[in-house]
């Protein structure tokens, strides 16, 4: 399946959710913010989210510093 991801286009095995993505691009536990088609996914639904060909998914992960 393609997923243009963070703007680039990438091919991953079929089904996806966002978790399984998550790990596949080593962010399986990290605090990250997931957009897929514009809309916020929320952390409680990232397991059982799926995803589909063409989705468009932007990943945000905060980074502390001071």
């Amino acid at each position: 399946m393609k997923i243009r991801l963070n703007g680039e286009l990438r091919e991953f095995a079929a089904p996806q959710t966002v978790l399984s993505l998550l790990q596949a691009v080593g962010y399986g536990e990290r605090r990250v913010a997931v957009e897929v088609n514009r809309e916020i996914v929320a952390r409680s639904r990232h397991a059982s989210h799926a995803l589909a060909e063409g989705d468009q998914v932007e990943l945000i992960q905060a980074i502390g510093g001071g």
